[in-house]
């Protein structure tokens, strides 16, 4: 992405400028206006905008582009937000000239006079003509478009016509919008010069793979920048009927759970116990775990395993696209893996030692738990001898947690695939094993777990905190262990690879501590009571 223009002022009166919109990006003077503490200030206050915890130093104009349909214009604006801590970060700002003075009082960015008419610069999603436009370039697009701007629809998109637009709902990081009640057109905010991994994805998934649990690929918009690199800048998907995600769904499961101990007078201590990754079916779970916590919970469970496990079979069958084909363990995977862990490890480490005085109890000794045995856990992950494992790496989800997945009935959508938000867009590219979503969805129950307890123990359960801990990861060890179970068998008989026993534990466990550790430094900064959950996930693989 080129740099254009650049400034640092602050503006406060309307301007006007004699330029017709279709020109007024080619005009210097505007641009130099538009980019100021105005734009900053803006931006500072929108959801999606990811750098709240760096100092904003200035604002550059990357890139911009009509969004365009029989004479009427639009811009597509790429900024480039630069930091003081010697960082940058991209955003997709549309924008629209209006001037109805009664019009989007919140989300105006600038007063400004075009040719004697007042109005206001603001952002085009909060304009139905700007949504309609973009809808309708999707659903007429071209098979081969080359130009600037390009609009793809799927073969699935035929004979429809606008009806109306709405926004989703509230969001962090890009902006969804509602089409007929039946279609969701993702815009991404902070964009990548490249592909975003949720349009490659979802495409392959269900274009080329048929994958049925995961929203239809309907459309995109993708821009070529002055640098010929392709951003991807919208996503148009199948809206899919739901209850909900699976993360609040667990939890509303696992309240319901945790009263049956008294209302069933459960003795926590007597519960019968499984060990840590061993591979479970139903039959396997003891009757007096069924009795506690339903036999729905598990059925729940196994579903979501072969959901998951069909994913990642798609995700493993591909033998032309090279950006999907399978691959194996090598030397220059490992030597970004460890590089990538240690410094994660250290920074965690640094977090612990300057937040210690914030914990207390079970969480202060599992943290000096950590402290004590850091060389051990660094000695875990540098140990990575790649020639041992025989499994494939594939391409994955990469931010695989509850969240993530919406319910419908008895059965589970898959969503989101852009990734880890800390990586970079190269890094949420690379082929891992597919195991690092089996763990980051474990993780997910590990918390559910948790945070059950936490948000009901003062009004809902009588039991000392400590035994409810027990009993969670007590629950938590047959959950994961009929998920294993169940996945790997699901895998085993599509010849997916994911290595011999011993090789698969190893990895589970790698990518479990992995993940353990990439949240404590979010929880300790964050919310430090909650520090225990990921504590206890590095102390079970550390002590398993």
């Amino acid at each position: 992405m080129s740099k254009k223009e650049e400034t640092k002022t602050t503006i406060m009166q309307s301007f006007n400028f004699d330029d017709n919109w279709d020109d007024l990006l080619e005009n210097k003077s505007f641009v130099k206006v538009f980019l100021s503490d105005v734009l900053g200030d803006y931006i500072l206050n929108q959801r999606w905008y990811g750098g709240k915890a760096s100092k904003m130093k200035y604002i550059e104009l990357s890139e911009y582009f009509r969004i365009q349909q029989f004479g009427e214009v639009y811009y597509g604006l790429i900024l480039e937000v630069n930091f003081v801590e010697a960082f940058y970060q991209h955003y997709f700002l549309p924008i629209a000239f209006v001037t109805d003075e009664n019009f989007s009082h919140k989300d105006r960015i600038l007063p400004i006079s075009i040719k004697g008419k007042e109005g206001f610069i603001i952002d085009a999603t909060n304009l139905e003509s700007f949504r309609k436009l973009v809808f309708e370039r999707i659903v007429t697009a071209l098979p081969k478009d080359t130009t600037k701007v390009q609009y793809h629809k799927s073969i699935l998109l035929n004979n429809i016509t606008y009806e109306s637009s709405r926004f989703m709902g509230l969001e962090q990081s890009n902006t969804s919008l509602i089409y007929n009640d039946k279609y969701v057109l993702k815009f991404f905010r902070r964009i990548y010069a490249d592909k975003n991994p949720d349009f490659e994805m979802s495409q392959f998934l269900s274009e080329k793979k048929g994958f049925k649990n995961t929203p239809a690929y309907l459309g995109s918009i993708n821009i070529v920048d002055s640098d010929n690199d392709y951003i991807t800048i919208a996503l148009l998907q199948e809206m899919v009927p739901n209850e909900g995600d699976a993360w609040e769904y667990m939890l509303k499961e696992l309240h319901k759970v945790f009263s049956n101990l008294e209302h069933k007078k459960i003795k926590i201590h007597s519960l019968p116990k499984t060990t840590l990754f061993q591979r479970l079916n139903i039959k396997d779970i003891p009757p007096q775990i069924i009795d506690w916590a339903g036999l729905n919970l598990f059925l729940k469970v196994k579903t979501l395993a072969k959901r998951t496990a069909e994913m990642h079979i798609a995700l493993g069958s591909e033998f032309e696209e090279t950006a999907f084909t399978p691959t194996h363990f090598n030397d220059d995977y490992t030597v970004w893996l460890k590089n990538r862990m240690l410094y994660q490890f250290q920074n965690r480490l640094n977090t612990i030692e300057n937040n210690l005085h914030k914990l207390d109890g079970l969480a202060l000794e599992l943290a000096n738990e950590f402290l004590d045995k850091k060389n051990l856990i660094r000695k875990r992950f540098v140990t990575f001898d790649w020639t041992k494992l025989k499994g494939e790496r594939i391409r994955v989800h990469g931010d695989y947690h509850l969240g993530q997945i919406l319910v419908d009935d008895d059965d589970f959508f898959i969503l989101d695939f852009e990734g880890e938000p800390e990586s970079t867009i190269r890094d949420r590219k690379v082929k891992q094993p597919p195991l690092k979503d089996v763990a980051g969805l474990f993780r997910s129950f590990h918390y559910a777990i948790y945070a059950t307890i936490f948000n009901n123990i003062k009004d809902h359960y009588k039991a000392p905190q400590e035994d409810l801990f027990k009993a969670g990861e007590i629950l938590y060890g047959f959950i994961t262990g009929l998920f294993l179970g169940t996945y790997v068998t699901e895998t085993q008989n599509a010849n997916l690879n994911l290595g011999y026993n011993q090789e698969r534990v190893f990895i589970l466990k790698y990518c479990l501590l992995e993940k353990a550790v990439y949240e404590l430094g979010y929880e300790l900064n964050s919310r430090p009571q909650w520090a225990v959950i990921p504590l206890k996930g590095i102390s079970n693989i550390i002590n398993h």
